[in-house]
């Protein structure tokens, strides 16, 4: 029978719910156990596809094809298994799927209610992924902070799931602050007090407190959580600031945290977790034998987390090359051809970053044509490949009018234009091009020596393409079209010929790239940019 395990929230936000939920699950995939993670998000979107990244950094994409939250990213990364639509669901898919209901008829004409039709349809989302038994536990991260109105129906639908699936087969935990007050020298635990009192108010007992902290919980601080928030002192764990993401389970598991959770499920703890792997990976990532500082030019630079997957690529990588990556963030805008050689001057690499619309199209198209006039690798994604064929097309080919239909719909020459199907969508939620497509790769060709193989796929989310019109003139020049999608003959992947690493992709690698696989583009990329500046060194 399934189990399942709630993570909530207290105090504030942004304590890391996401990191410890993975890092529970990868104790408990190491110990054997089939494990899943999914996120209940109390905002009424329907997905994170509409957000700005600055309200809510990137939005992750899964292979099937949903625009999701970026925790699902720190699951598939530290657990190397991938996610679905299922994965995370948001108030307003909740709400949509009871309002068509109701519009249906199938409530037979009674009161539509949030108790019971909103929290029997969180329940039944809750339990989803436990139905054809593929799932030893499930852990279901809510999002937001205990005491949020808009978070109420989730509390609610998880104190009644618990008391339907019964003693031994769910549990609580709930992560919470504990802040260290400098005036007074000393540790405060009345803000998780206060935090469980509330969890208390709506029903529900949690069984694991796990505390964020900048200093260590002694036994007297454990002692009094347990007493005050009615928890087994062994249930009291320290979740200390880590120097990285990575940390965190090992730290978990310093603090048995699965253990503790495996003991109250009735759950086997027989087997310890087999982390070689793991602990090899961070070894790579602490000790490198090199460091190379990489460009990422973007429109959302002011927010890292715009880019999170894209910067855990490069941790991947950098730790399969036994090297430090540093990235410089550049805002695109600040670029233009009088300042580009300034602006990338002490960079071995350049990767321009993903987004969406007409600012700060020009500065990555000169940042782009500084990389690719003076040999420094260069790798773009989605609307940095975009931009990597408007450059070309604008330089190298003078078609001076090259542009993208998205930035100019009255362009001459559209080198990236919309396809057929996009034209008549009205709608911008869940309508572009999503999730896993096919690629074929040409022999012969710098992304076939990357991947090792001619069949590849990989996930996207845009909605314009490279004009199939223009090929001949783009592969006569030197720009080769090195991978298509089989299927409509789509151009997936463009690289030079004539230079050291010049290679851009429609699709984003980024979400592929877990601990246990970092990205092959990623790898070659950081290794080319390593290359550069050895060779830089030696000038």
């Amino acid at each position: 029978m399934t189990k399942y395990i709630f993570v909530t929230g207290g105090v504030t936000s942004s304590l890391g719910k996401g990191i410890i939920s993975a890092s529970l699950a990868k104790l408990l995939q190491a110990r054997g156990y089939k494990v899943t993670i999914q996120k209940f998000d109390p905002y009424i979107n329907i997905d994170p596809g509409t957000l700005n990244p600055y309200e809510h950094g990137e939005c992750y994409v899964t292979e099937d094809g949903a625009e999701t939250d970026l925790d699902l990213g720190h699951y598939e990364r530290f657990l190397n298994t991938p996610t679905s639509q299922a994965n995370n669901v948001t108030t307003g898919r909740i709400y949509q799927h009871v309002i068509d209901k109701e519009r249906e008829g199938a409530y037979l004409g009674k009161t539509v209610q949030v108790v019971p039709h909103i929290t029997d349809e969180i329940k039944r989302r809750m339990c989803l992924l436990g139905k054809d038994g593929h799932y030893d536990i499930i852990i279901t991260e809510l999002g937001g902070t205990v005491g949020d109105i808009e978070s109420l129906p989730f509390i609610e639908a998880v104190r009644q799931l618990r008391w339907e699936l019964g003693s031994n087969s769910s549990l609580v935990i709930h992560l919470t602050l504990v802040p260290f007050l400098a005036a007074a020298g000393e540790l405060k635990t009345k803000p998780t007090q206060h935090s469980v009192k509330t969890l208390l108010e709506y029903g529900i007992q949690p069984d694991v407190l796990v505390c964020r902290t900048e200093h260590h919980l002694n036994s007297d601080i454990r002692k009094k959580l347990a007493l005050f928030c009615n928890v087994h002192i062994n249930a009291v764990i320290e979740s200390i600031d880590a120097p990285s993401i990575y940390d965190v389970p090992l730290l978990m598991l310093k603090e048995q945290l699965d253990k503790t959770v495996l003991t109250k499920l009735k759950l086997s703890t027989k087997s310890d977790p087999d982390l070689e792997s793991w602990k090899i990976f961070l070894g790579k990532l602490k000790n490198p034998t090199a460091e190379v500082t990489i460009a990422l030019v973007g429109k959302y630079v002011e927010l890292p987390d715009a880019y999170k997957s894209i910067n855990e690529a490069f941790i991947h990588a950098g730790a399969m090359n036994e090297c430090k990556v540093k990235v410089k963030y550049i805002a695109a805008e600040s670029i233009n051809e009088h300042n580009v050689a300034e602006k990338l001057g002490r960079v071995c690499g350049v990767l321009v970053a993903p987004g969406f619309g007409e600012r700060g199209l020009e500065g990555k198209l000169a940042a782009i044509r500084h990389v690719r006039e003076n040999n420094i690798p260069f790798f773009g994604i989605c609307l940095g490949m975009q931009c990597a064929v408007i450059e070309f097309g604008r330089n190298v080919l003078k078609l001076k009018d090259a542009n993208s239909y998205e930035m100019d719909t009255k362009t001459k020459h559209p080198v990236i234009h919309l396809m057929e199907e996009q034209k008549k969508v009205k709608n911008m939620g869940g309508t572009m091009r999503l999730g896993a497509y096919d690629c074929e790769i040409k022999k012969g060709t710098k992304a076939a020596s990357i991947y090792g193989k001619q069949k590849i796929s990989e996930r996207h989310r845009h909605r314009y393409e490279f004009n199939n019109d223009y090929m001949a003139q783009y592969e006569a020049a030197g720009m080769i079209a090195s991978g298509i999608n089989p299927d409509n003959n789509l151009v997936e992947i463009v690289e030079l010929k004539n230079h050291p690493f010049f290679i851009a992709g429609q699709f984003h690698p980024e979400l592929k790239s877990t601990v246990a696989n970092p990205h092959p583009l990623f790898v070659s990329f950081v290794a080319a940019s390593l290359a550069y500046s050895k060779a830089a060194k030696q000038k």
